[in-house]
């Protein structure tokens, strides 16, 4: 175990900044349980950071920071149960290589593939469609070091309470050490890319998730195009699937999705006046595209234009209605969008404080680069997503507090229950986390 006294912390967005008092790496749980004890005693905090790809300030630490790296591989596969025991600072991108090369695969994913397993399980992270949305839906046990430093087993047979609630547990729980994946035989997805005019597109939205696997679609503001992008498995090995070949995903995925469209952004940041002709250059530059690849060369893309994003979770029935209004606001504000607004879709789930529990959920994505102010823009379309009963992303931005994230929450006491029980000493706080959970 290491420890030092760093210099400073910031996350990607380079939005939240921290100075913490100290540094540890830890290596293992007993190694977690020794620092957590350590920092109780004298009634400090510490929170574990992750890679910095939240939001939010959700990971900010106020004291002591723990750093992920020291918690990293893969503990074991057991094929038999089909499950792949990680630990819980390994970055998703490392697990998906390790899967691959063991001929599995996890059921779904986001389209980031940065994030510690930790950090995106603990905030809600999410793909689109399938069985299980969520990365935490795909947990069958956690092991996690609770506020008193000793080390506690869940799943679903043992401590089963907790593991309701601690799969998204915000890292208000206790810090997680490791993590144990449902997977899957490694498979062939089949990737369909293409355009269509908003109102075909959201006139058959509930037809496009019924014929697919997995829907992704993105509006571009200042337009009337909407790609539709759709993933489906193929009853195939992974030799047979026909990936883009490496010159076309340079340019679609490097020179295209991050070169240009970075210079898009930083011109449209100069001149906003050229926002609307910029987006429907860039929306008509939009071709048809198909491929197949095993499952995380689909589901994952680089994304080197730093970002700042806000995501909702609306009701399925309310998805649409909700998209149209955000696009009439931007209309009527004539704010100045560069970024597509993504559209998702989550089946329900049982998780206490998953943005999708209880409920099928539309996910409705909003974004600006980093250089333009997100204030207006993110605060008035949230006003329309609260209207439709939305739920924010937990590492993602909001201005949501305890008073009225709880009502959104049927489990909402079942959550603090348990938290009162594994950290009632709040070692596991800072801010953010006494604005959206109370003290």
């Amino acid at each position: 175990m290491s420890d030092t006294t760093p210099p400073g912390w910031r996350n990607w967005s380079r939005l939240e900044k921290a100075r913490p008092a100290r540094v540890v790496t830890p290596t293992d749980a007993d190694e977690v349980g020794v620092i957590v004890r350590e920092v109780a005693e004298r009634g400090g905090t510490l929170k574990v950071t992750g890679t910095g790809h939240s939001f939010t300030p959700i990971a900010v630490p106020e004291d002591v920071l723990l750093r992920p790296e020291g918690l990293s591989g893969v503990v074991g596969i057991d094929r038999e149960a089909m499950t792949a025991t990680v630990r819980a600072g390994t970055p998703l991108h490392e697990l998906n290589a390790e899967l691959t090369r063991a001929g599995l695969s996890l059921h779904n994913m986001g389209d980031i593939d940065r994030q510690t397993v930790s950090g995106a399980t603990s905030t809600g992270t999410h793909g689109t469609g399938g069985v299980a949305a969520s990365l935490a839906m795909q947990l069958s046990a956690l092991e996690l070091v609770t506020g008193d430093g000793s080390v506690l087993r869940a799943s679903r047979t043992e401590n089963a309470d907790v593991f309701a609630v601690a799969r998204v547990g915000l890292g208000a729980l206790g810090v997680l050490t490791e993590l144990t994946f449902d997977v899957e035989p490694l498979g062939v997805l089949e990737a369909h890319e293409r355009t269509m005019p908003w109102d075909e597109a959201l006139a058959s939205y509930d037809e496009i998730l019924a014929a697919n696997h997995h829907a992704d679609l993105y509006w571009f503001p200042h337009t009337d195009v909407v790609q539709v992008k759709t993933n489906n498995r193929l009853d195939a090995e992974p030799s047979v699937a026909e990936p883009l070949g490496r010159v076309r995903r340079f340019v679609d995925d490097e020179l295209l999705a991050n070169g240009a469209f970075g210079v898009v952004n930083a011109v449209g940041n100069r001149a906003p006046r050229l926002v609307p002709p910029l987006a429907r250059l860039s929306a008509g530059l939009l071709s048809e595209r198909r491929y197949s690849d095993v499952p995380h060369r689909v589901f994952t893309a680089p994304r080197r234009v730093v970002f700042r994003e806000m995501e909702y979770a609306v009701p399925r029935e309310a998805g649409m209605a909700a998209l149209r209004e955000a696009r009439a606001l931007v209309e009527k504000e004539g704010w100045r969008i560069s970024f597509p607004v993504e559209i998702r879709y989550a089946p329900a789930d049982d998780i206490a404080l998953s943005t999708a529990s209880a409920r099928d959920s539309v996910y409705l994505a909003f974004h600006v680069n980093r250089r333009t102010d997100h204030t207006a823009y993110f605060r008035g379309v949230e006003r329309v997503m609260r209207e439709h009963d939305g739920r924010p992303h937990w590492g993602k931005l909001h201005t949501r507090t305890a008073a009225d994230l709880a009502p959104a929450y049927p489990r909402w006491d079942e959550f603090q229950a348990v938290r009162d029980r594994l950290d009632p000493r709040r070692v596991f706080v800072n801010a953010h986390l006494r604005t959206i959970l109370g003290p």
